[in-house]
């Protein structure tokens, strides 16, 4: 979209959301090496001054934390006023007083914003398997619904708060026009460990069966439209961003994406109607945007990351085949790692192919690389033959941070892309956990 803009002011940047982020002490009982580093931001809560619009997609895992549960249910709801969520506790495999410490927290929430408590919706992210703090998250709730505005500094402090073992805060907002009425377009996210989502509205699992800390994202925006298409769009827009990632391979029990429209840019309501149809299409282009931007900025800043690649399939025999074809390369950890070494070994991505559920010929692989911003693709193998490209040459595109893998199997017209990271030492040690020190492990 050429006249999409990106602005300041973060996940208040459209018309309408207030925003805080306080620390309530929650951090300190259960996030292991970010326990020791002083007081963090752990309790967000975002809030839609009139009712919004809701849609959100979640884990399907199929262990799955208490407030997915209550949050899944409650986005069937047409409308909603707000978000809680905290980090340092997920609030997973809790039985349930787990569940019932969800829906306290949700209340909790509601009752100084003088909402129902069905309008609110919750999400946690940290340890897994410890009970919630309630008395903390009380304090917190208290304390971030005096604060809350709609400064740019209030939505960063709620950006904040969300993070775990995430080293940057990933805020994008935009700015574009609607039936001659300028909309904005907001989101959030934290992710940087137990990252590949495959979300879902309903708890299916997507088609192209994906395997997945935790993946959050909170989107809001000021358009007006219908519920239903809201929940669509979302829908689409996360099968090609979030569920397009990952830095491990491991589905969290907590991911969650949602977004709230509350329609004060008062543009003409966007519906599946004929006459709306270049609106759907404008709203659609940008949330596709920012989420994509959001998604990928999780795996920037993925635990140990330092190459960022692209995973391309192109050639194969069914879309399912060129899913299952780009996750095998994208999760291999000893392609992973050669990336990390900056070595372009096309054997071990050959053999990655060869073990995974996508129909595979031998000898009509073609594979190489491309450097971003470069238009020329280097191959390493035409037909399933080494080339004549030389090693150094092929070593200078993988050295590169960020560049993209491209592979054609030649069977077909169906495509997939992943984005993924490579696996490093600094990785392996953030996780493997301290035995002596009990505060660095859990989930």
């Amino acid at each position: 979209m050429k006249t999409l803009k990106t602005i300041s002011g973060g996940i208040t940047a459209p018309k309408g959301f207030l925003a805080s982020g306080v620390f309530c002490d929650i951090k300190r009982l259960g996030t292991g090496k970010g326990s020791d580093q002083g007081q963090k931001r752990d309790l967000a809560l975002i809030v839609a001054e009139v009712p919004a619009a809701v849609a959100g997609l979640f884990t399907t895992n199929q262990v799955c934390a208490a407030p997915v549960k209550v949050s899944a249910a409650r986005v069937n709801q047409a409308t909603a006023r707000g978000i809680v969520a905290n980090s340092g506790n997920a609030n997973a495999c809790t039985g349930k007083v787990g569940l019932r410490d969800a829906e306290a927290m949700a209340a909790m929430a509601a009752r100084p914003l003088k909402v129902k408590p069905n309008e609110m919706l919750v999400c946690s992210t940290g340890r897994i398997g410890v009970p919630m703090p309630m008395a903390n998250i009380g304090r917190g709730i208290l304390a971030a619904a005096a604060c809350l505005s709609a400064s740019a500094e209030s939505a960063q402090h709620a950006a904040e708060a969300i993070m775990t073992s995430d080293t940057k805060v990933k805020e994008v907002a935009v700015e574009f026009k609607l039936g001659g009425k300028t909309v904005r377009l907001a989101g959030i996210c934290k992710g940087a460990g137990m990252i590949q989502p495959g979300m879902s509205s309903t708890g299916e699992r997507p088609a192209a069966r994906p395997l997945h800390a935790t993946m959050l994202c909170f989107l809001t925006t000021d358009a007006a439209i219908e519920s239903r298409v809201l929940k669509a769009a979302l829908g689409e827009s996360v099968a090609n961003s979030f569920n397009r990632i990952t830095v491990d391979g491991d589905m969290s029990t907590n991911d969650s994406v949602i977004i709230l429209a509350n329609g004060l840019a008062e543009n003409p309501v966007i519906t599946r109607g004929a006459a709306r149809c270049r609106d759907l299409a404008a709203f659609q282009d940008a949330l596709n945007q920012v989420t994509l931007q959001l998604a990928q900025m999780i795996v920037r800043d993925g635990e140990g990351v330092s190459r960022f690649v692209t995973v391309r399939v192109t050639g194969a025999a069914s879309y399912v085949d060129a899913d299952a074809a780009a996750r095998s390369v994208a999760n291999s950890a000893l392609v992973k790692t050669s990336w990390c070494g900056g070595d372009p070994n096309w054997g071990r991505i050959l053999c990655a192919l060869g073990y995974s559920s996508a129909k595979i010929v031998e000898d009509k692989v073609d594979l190489g690389y491309r450097r971003s911003g470069d238009a020329k693709i280097l191959f390493s193998l035409k037909g399933g033959q080494p080339t004549r490209a030389s090693f150094q040459a092929l070593c200078q595109r993988v050295a590169a941070p960020e560049f993209e893998l491209h592979i054609n199997l030649n069977l077909g017209k169906s495509s997939a892309v992943m984005y993924a990271s490579d696996l490093t030492e600094a990785y392996v040690d953030f996780n493997k956990g301290d035995v002596s020190n009990p505060a660095t492990l859990g989930g």
